[in-house]
This record gives structure tokens, C-alpha cells and sequence, in this order.
């Protein structure tokens, strides 16, 4: 017997699954019944894909079901307009979401040559590359994508599609050392966005889930920006970058609030809310000031935010930041250069780039370019066998016929289709 952990329509625990007899249906039919709704209206996702009944035989651990397991339930609204055919084609979709967002993230963090000239990397909020584990960049950087995604279905008006996506996104921040997730706000950020969608369904269930959101979203604020946003601020000079973000959040925790019940609570939460709004409010007096410094109007509006309306600091943090933006696509011109030079020199035995880093080591101590991308080529980008390949008469010797025939055989090929022209 297992346990399996269950998150949405109902949370708790299920104790005694018997994973090697039990199927799908019959999970879905205990979720259903502690969730007190019909069992054609749970839908059930395990790692971010969905279950389905299959033929009804199929077990649980032949589906991957370990002890332990999260399981996400959510509640389909099949009478509501969606109809049998319309579900199977959003796990369809879902399914290719994704598989795309598998294949990006991890084609950005294996060492993969990536099939377009450009690159993701993770940035913290003032810019710098995070520098984190693999399997935390990638489950990261999966999150990320997942929740832009979510977001793009909110802007559209997409809330039911778009809570699918949230979810498998905070499915993959899941699976982040929690350390990690610690220095973030994005699961914060999640969860306010996540909060927003069943506002937008108008789904009174989940009422009692949003308000568990939304203290998961100001604990992870405070220990993402500390007590009183007092590190953020630190490290952003006193800077209110954050203020929107607050705002939104309180607002959000006065309707919830308001529906259960604690009018005096939702009250407080509304007021605070009006407080940074004022505070976010522009004159037109200080944005045209701004605005007379060459820089438009949205830009000019969000730095005066930010700098609490001081017009000097305000017109430092926009060169600041321009400067920044100009140093940025500096260094993904160098990165899309490099990209173009580790294709000119091939992939290793597993289908890795030449590491760009280690070829330039090697010149430094007198080999040539292309042989010293060459011995790495051929060795899995391992530096000391590179080495003793290049340091190897006989050896160095193959790499330079190699070298040569494949040169001769690229001036061939550009010969004839010279020629054809």
C-alpha cells in the first residue's frame, strides 16, 4: 500500500492505494467522492501530464504512480459547454505545450548545440545569471516558460486553459531544491496569477484553495524580498519596484476575505491596497519633466513608480537601465557569434557542442584553433584528453588529415555551387 499526495478540488492525503490494482477511474472515483462532485468532472495530472482511463485495465504503477506522488485535481465543467471532444483536444494541446517546453529548457542545459542562434538564460531582478544546479536550472527554467505561457492565456481571456498551464508550472517549480525556490518570487507571482483565473471562472469552490494561495504567495514574498520588503529594497537602493505587486496582492486577499465572511479584514486589506495605489499614482507635472529628457511616456511613468517620484532618480535608474539593455545585446551578439562558431566545428559522438571556454584554454598554450576544436570534438570536450591527443605525434597527425580533407571537401562544395550559379 502507498501514499499519494492530492492538491486541488480536494487536498490531503489518500493512504492505502494500492498501486499495483488500483486504475485510474478508480482514483478518479475516490478523489471524486472526498471532493463531493461527480467523477466525470475530476480531471487528474500526474508530472505534468494528464491520466486517462485507457481500457480501464491499466494500473497505476504502469503509469509511473510511485509512492508518495503528487496528483493534481482539477474540476472539469463538461456541462458547461465543453464537451468530450473539446477536453481531448486541450490535453492534446497541453501535451504539446509541454513536450515544447521540455525540449527548450533542456536543450538550453545539457550542452546541446541549440538549433537557432540564441540562448535562455535565468536572471535574477537586477540582471545577473543565476548559476544554479542542472537539474534545478532546468526544472526552473521549465516553470518559467509554463507560467509565461499561463500568462499569455489570462491576456487572452483563456482562464480555464491557462489554470491547466499554471499548474503544470507549479508542478515544475516543484521539483527545485526548495533552497532554491526560497531566493525567488516566481512561485509568489504564480500563485496571485493562479488566484486571478478562478475569480475569473466565477468557481466558488475554490474559494477556500485561493485563500491558501494567497498566504502561500505572501510567505514566499517575504522570504523572496524579507520582512517589509526590507531586502529588496536593500539590494534595489530603496527603490518601490515591488509596490504594484503588493497592491494586487491585497487586493485579491480583500475578495477573498469578503466572501468568507471577515468584512473587517477585507476592509483593512482594501484600504492598504488604496494607500500604494495613491502612491503609484504620476503627476503630469513630474512626467512631463521626464518625458522632456527624451524618454516616452510608459517607460517614463514606470520609473517614476519605482523611484518613489523623485524625478532625478528617476532619470538615473532609465540610464541605468538603457545602459544595461546595451551591454545585453552585447553579450548575445558575442553568445550568437559563439553559437555560430560551435557549429562550424561540428558536434562530439553525443551530439554535444565543442565548449567554447575549453577551445579558447587550449589556444591560449599555443595549439591551433581549429585542431585543438577538433581533439575536444572527438573527446567529449574532455581538456586533458584533448591534450594528450594534440600532444601525440601520430595522433595529432590524423586530427590534421582530418582537419584538411574536411576543409577541402567544404571548398568543394562551394566550388559547385558556384559554378551552378
Amino acid at each position: 500500500m502507498a501514499k499519494l499526495r492530492v492538491a486541488g478540488t480536494w487536498s490531503g492525503v489518500l493512504d492505502e492505494v494500492d498501486l499495483e490494482n488500483w486504475t485510474v477511474p478508480m482514483l478518479r472515483e475516490e478523489v471524486a467522492k472526498r471532493s463531493n462532485v461527480p467523477a466525470g468532472s475530476i480531471k487528474l495530472i500526474c508530472a505534468g501530464r494528464m491520466l486517462k482511463d485507457g481500457d480501464g485495465t491499466e494500473k497505476l504503477s504502469e503509469l509511473g504512480i510511485k509512492a508518495n506522488s503528487k496528483i493534481l485535481a482539477s474540476r472539469v465543467a463538461v456541462d458547461e459547454g465543453k464537451s468530450l471532444k473539446d477536453a481531448e483536444e486541450l490535453n492534446q494541446r497541453l501535451a504539446r505545450v509541454k513536450e515544447a517546453v521540455v525540449a527548450l529548457s533542456t536543450r538550453h542545459t545539457d550542452g546541446a548545440l541549440p538549433l537557432e542562434d540564441f540562448n535562455m538564460e535565468i536572471e535574477d531582478q537586477l540582471g545577473n545569471k543565476l548559476h544554479l544546479p542542472e537539474s534545478d536550472r532546468q526544472a526552473l527554467m521549465m516553470g518559467l516558460m509554463l507560467h509565461t505561457n499561463g500568462k499569455g492565456l489570462i491576456r487572452k481571456g483563456k482562464f480555464r486553459d491557462a489554470l491547466e498551464v499554471l499548474n503544470m508550472a507549479e508542478e515544475s517549480f516543484s521539483l527545485c531544491n526548495p533552497k532554491t525556490i526560497e531566493l525567488v518570487d516566481n512561485i509568489a507571482m504564480l500563485q496571485m496569477d493562479m488566484v486571478w483565473c478562478y475569480f475569473m471562472l466565477k468557481d466558488i469552490a475554490c474559494l477556500s484553495v485561493a485563500g491558501v494561495r494567497l498566504d502561500k504567495a505572501r510567505d514566499g514574498f517575504e522570504r523572496a524580498h524579507g520582512k517589509d520588503a526590507s531586502r529588496l529594497k536593500l539590494l534595489q537602493a530603496g527603490n518601490s519596484s515591488e509596490l504594484a505587486v503588493y497592491m494586487r496582492l491585497e487586493l485579491l486577499e480583500a475578495v477573498v476575505a469578503y466572501h468568507s465572511g471577515q468584512l473587517e479584514k477585507s476592509r483593512r486589506y482594501l484600504m492598504s491596497a488604496q494607500t500604494k495605489y495613491k502612491r503609484l499614482q504620476v503627476s503630469d507635472e513630474v512626467l512631463s519633466v521626464v518625458m522632456g529628457m527624451g524618454f516616452k511616456e510608459n517607460e517614463a511613468k514606470r520609473a517614476l513608480r519605482i523611484n518613489n517620484q523623485d524625478v532625478e532618480r528617476a532619470v538615473d535608474f532609465l540610464v541605468e537601465e538603457r545602459a544595461r539593455k546595451a551591454l545585453k545585446r552585447e553579450e548575445n551578439l558575442k553568445r550568437q557569434a559563439e553559437i555560430l562558431e560551435q557549429k562550424k566545428y561540428g558536434v562530439t559522438p553525443l551530439k554535444k557542442a565543442v565548449d567554447i571556454q575549453l577551445l579558447n584554454g587550449l589556444v591560449s598554450i599555443g595549439f591551433a584553433k581549429e585542431l585543438a576544436a577538433e581533439a575536444l570534438r572527438r573527446n567529449e570536450n574532455d581538456t586533458q584528453k584533448a591534450l594528450d591527443d594534440l600532444t601525440n605525434p601520430e595522433i595529432n597527425a590524423s586530427i590534421q588529415v582530418s582537419f584538411w580533407l574536411c576543409l577541402q571537401s567544404s571548398r568543394y562544395i562551394f566550388h559547385s555551387h558556384f559554378q551552378a550559379l
